[in-house]
């Protein structure tokens, strides 16, 4: 299997747990709980920023010294709201009990003290579509470098219908070289309606060195440290990811593979 590709540890509890140890990274870091009601997740961030997400479900929260109450109003993640998300600084200590059976994502890069606890979702989390054709797919930029609500992370969803591509045409943002392209390291946490279904990525090099293929299931997470990285939905299956991006500037700036940047032209 990809090393590329990681398989959630069971059904329950902490079931993803990426640090930029375990990545071989220096940003990223992605934790996802699955909770039945009552059963708690708890952490301390220390040098690291976060931005909580409700995935699906419902949850307490305590965080930064404050109680932020029972959140979470989406109780399935393909009704397409923009979720509950929470931004936590480092030094942080956070806390959530579910109410309801929860899926919640703890998104986490570098701190950078510029900005107080928050709750930045579901207000004010912009919709978008994006692409024609068969390459549109619904946005909830939950922090987009055009939201100054973190120092360092970058986290959006985005939601494929069946038959679509997303991600695409290919695009890598592997380098520092501001204004052209910002280097961010990247995951994607995916999930598949029906649940049985199952998606397509591919993350690749121009050069070849780097080439996976992986057919993602519901619930799996895939690393991007580097290159080209589109997905695909088969017919029958939606497909929706998490995607936490992180690197030395909080800019998303990228470029098309020089192959199929025609695409982006004409549909632009």
């Amino acid at each position: 299997m990809s090393r590329l590709l990681v398989k959630p540890n069971g059904t329950q509890g902490k079931v993803h747990d990426c640090s930029p140890e375990t990545a071989g990274w220096g940003y990223v870091g992605f934790q996802l709980y699955r909770l039945a009601p009552g059963q708690q997740a708890a952490g301390h961030l220390g040098q690291r920023e976060a931005i909580v997400v409700y995935v699906e479900g419902k949850g307490h929260l305590t965080g930064a010294g404050r109680d932020w109450g029972v959140l979470g109003d989406r109780l399935d993640v393909f009704e397409k709201t923009p979720p509950h998300c929470v931004y936590l600084p480092e030094g942080s200590d956070w806390a959530v009990t579910a109410t309801t059976d929860l899926v919640l994502a703890i998104c986490t890069a570098p701190g950078k003290g510029q900005h107080a606890a928050a709750q930045i979702g579901p207000q004010g989390v912009p919709q978008v579509t994006r692409g024609k054709g068969t390459n549109t797919r619904q946005i909830n930029a939950i922090a987009m470098e055009e939201r100054d609500v973190a120092g360092s992370l970058l986290v959006t969803e985005v939601f494929t219908p069946q038959g679509h591509w997303s991600s695409y045409p290919p695009h890598r943002h592997d380098e520092d070289d501001f204004p052209n392209m910002t280097y961010l390291e990247e995951t994607y946490y995916h999930r598949l309606n029906p649940s049985q279904g199952f998606g397509i990525q591919r993350v690749f090099t121009e050069d070849g060195t780097l080439d996976e293929t992986m057919a993602v299931a519901d619930h799996d997470l895939v690393l991007v440290p580097k290159g080209h990285h589109p997905c695909g939905a088969p017919y029958g299956y939606e497909m929706y990811y998490l995607n936490v991006m992180a690197g030395p500037l909080r800019k998303w700036r990228f470029q098309t593979h020089p192959d199929h940047d025609w695409i982006a032209q004409r549909d632009a």
